[in-house]
């Protein structure tokens, strides 16, 4: 979720740098208390044997174990297939797009779900400011006066003057007839306990939502509001409901019980298409069939019984399993890409039915434009280094001379392509042109003549020599050191791509770190102190633009304690306005938002802070007889749409 450009300004260095090396971990909790829990059976059900038909069972083979169930103890994907059995919804991702299913609709403004109030804030007051943090209204602060969006009608607070700011109201409507499983209608009220939970300080859960959020609560047994804090206005306004939670199961255990608890962690109570019936740890977790399913009158699931078999990681194992019968799908968390030949082996040979699903991570190549020494006014003539990337021609020098064409057909066999700009080619704000810097080695040679990199031997194994270049001194060797992790498809990907500068004369030295290293905090470590030429690695391109990357704010120095993510140094004031509008713009205003998200892409790919290499490749494969499975990158699960898979003999392609 994303609101205005300003939300991201304060939170986004530390936010990058936890999800760099990190899964985040959603935890939460209720007040505290002394109170002895409701004792509740939390083994698993017991099912009479009925005299019909064995059971149509599906097998789904994932690469780890889920830790826990309960939604506030962890976020793993494995977590969130096992979870699609349990809850359906509240809301399905699917194209990037929100669909309701256990809301009747997603609230707008033009259903009447989302409304601005003008309310007089005083000193004192929770606000969030110009910067997207939560503070008390005091002298000093700036903030948005109502009916302002941006930073430049931002005001800063005298402290006396009356202050008018805009407060949003939204409203969810549940869907009528949806139950727990054990028949217990599920409420309004089990929102707004899933939101106690979530705000309990006993549980280390992101408070991002719940610090914006003025009050949440049950009009009515179908209905939910939710206030927010002056001057917060959220994109994603579906994150803003929170997951209900069995008030009448779990409403007399504690928060941190619930952490540990086999009644949340093991055996969660849901309204989803199956419930839980055994675990054994490390083997398999079966699920079947819940009677009280409210979509059960269009004969959904279509399977009785569903096992989470827990084969671990080995592509090589997994694949075997699903060849022989004993998976029907294999999730990405099996890391089938390493066993990439085979498993398009059996999809030419019909033996299976595979999706690639690329992104949402991009692994780029970093320039280090500006080397931190630089900002305590070293010359670039006798500081930290010599100026290689301030010139944008040498920037695209590299960029032809980075044979990303040979990472892809000899790495992923074909099946990945070099990023155009920050999304993936199925996102809708993807670019739709050509790769503007394919491999073009007598270009990239060209343009390191035209700026004074002068091959003086003849020799283009040899490094390059400056004469005459800006900022550089005569005589100096394009030579520059190559950074990234010893992760074995980084080294794959490092050894090609040095190859193609090494041809274009220049000098490459390829260094491996340890993440930790790689990843260290600044001014010490390489990346965030800035202190690299070349550095290989990957962001995430998310719900919101990731031009933010590059922004002229986020550079990490002293003055922000080294946590901005533009690790480059790059700073151009256009590329800031461009990146602005981007993030500010209104998804729901569709022709506004597509043209911002294309305009600041294609200046990056002009200005080229970095050269995207290739996207993450993630592949989901099935036996073929298993129908409308449809793995989405925007999705938490692969099986997002479990209730409605089928075996048929004829599964249309």
């Amino acid at each position: 979720m994303i609101g205005t450009f300003t939300d991201w300004r304060r939170r986004i260095g530390v936010w990058v740098i936890m999800t760099l090396i990190l899964t985040a971990c959603q935890t939460a909790g209720i007040t505290p208390d002394q109170r002895t829990p409701t004792v509740v059976n939390t083994s698993a059900p017991t099912f009479s044997p009925t005299p019909t038909q064995p059971p149509k069972v599906l097998t789904v083979c994932l690469g780890e174990e889920p830790q826990t169930l309960y939604i506030y103890g962890g976020n793993s994907r494995s977590m969130w297939n096992v979870l699609e059995a349990i809850y359906d919804g509240p809301v399905d991702w699917v194209n990037g797009q929100p669909t309701p299913v256990i809301l009747e609709r997603l609230p707008t403004r033009d259903n009447g779900d989302v409304v601005e109030e003008r309310i007089t804030v005083k000193a004192g007051d929770e606000v969030v400011n110009a910067e997207g943090q939560v503070v008390p209204l005091e002298a000093g602060v700036q903030v948005f006066p109502a009916g302002c969006r941006d930073e430049g009608c931002a005001q800063t607070w005298d402290g006396t003057t009356p202050l008018e700011m805009t407060r949003l109201r939204i409203t969810f409507h549940l869907r009528a007839g949806v139950t727990w499983s054990d028949g217990q209608p599920l409420t309004a009220e089990d929102s707004v306990f899933s939101y106690r939970l979530a705000a309990d300080p006993q549980t280390p859960t992101s408070k991002f939502y719940v610090d914006r959020t003025a009050e949440y609560q049950a009009l009515d047994a179908q209905t939910v509001l939710w206030m927010g804090k002056s001057g917060y206005f959220p994109r994603d306004h579906a994150a803003l409901f929170f997951i209900p939670l069995p008030q009448h199961i779990w409403g007399n255990y504690t928060a941190k019980t619930l952490l540990s608890a086999e009644v949340s962690t093991k055996y969660p109570l849901g309204w989803g298409p199956y419930l839980i019936e055994t675990w054994q740890p490390g083997e398999v977790l079966r699920v079947r069939r819940n009677p009280n399913y409210f979509r059960a009158n269009e004969g959904l699931p279509k399977f009785d019984v569903v096992e989470f078999r827990f084969l671990g990681e080995q592509a090589d194992n997994n694949l075997y399993a699903l060849l022989h019968g004993a998976c029907d799908i294999v999730d990405r968390t099996v890391l089938l890409e390493n066993q990439l030949k085979d498993v398009l082996e059996a999809e030419k040979a019909g033996q299976i039915r595979l999706w690639r699903i690329l992104g949402p991570n991009w692994e780029q190549l970093v320039f280090g434009i500006r080397p931190a020494a630089y900002d305590a006014g070293y010359s670039p003539y006798g500081g930290y280094r010599q100026d290689i990337f301030g010139d944008v021609r040498v920037r695209q020098a590299f960029a032809y001379c980075l044979d990303r064409e040979r990472v892809n057909k000899e790495i992923f066999l074909g099946q990945n392509q070099a990023p155009v700009g920050f999304y993936p080619p199925d996102d809708p704000r993807a670019l739709v042109t050509e790769n503007p810097y394919p491999y073009d080695p007598q270009r990239g040679q060209q343009l390191l003549e035209t700026v004074g990199w002068i091959d003086d031997d003849a020799n283009p194994s040899t490094p390059r020599v400056a004469q005459g270049v800006p900022n550089v001194l005569d005589g100096t060797l394009l030579t520059v050191t190559y950074l990234t992790t010893n992760a074995p498809l980084r080294q794959k990907v490092a050894t090609i791509l040095a190859e193609g500068l090494r041809g274009c004369g220049i000098g490459v030295n390829v260094q491996f770190l340890d993440l930790g290293d790689f990843y260290a905090p600044g001014p010490e470590g390489p990346l965030f102190g800035r202190k690299f030429d070349l550095a290989a690695l990957s962001w995430q391109s998310g719900e919101g633009s990731p031009c933010f990357l590059y922004l002229s704010s986020q550079i990490p120095d002293a003055s922000n304690h080294w946590l901005g993510v533009n690790l480059s140094g790059f700073s151009d004031p256009e590329y800031d306005r461009l990146c602005r509008a981007a993030l500010d713009a209104n998804p729901n205003e569709i022709e506004t938002y597509q043209s911002a998200q294309r305009a600041v892409q294609e200046y990056y790919l002009q200005a080229l802070p970095s050269v995207p290499l290739y996207f993450s490749l993630d592949l989901v494969a099935a036996r073929p007889d298993i129908c409308g499975l449809a793995p989405d990158r925007s999705s938490r699960s692969d099986i997002w749409n479990l209730e409605a898979l089928d075996r048929l003999p004829n599964c249309p392609q």
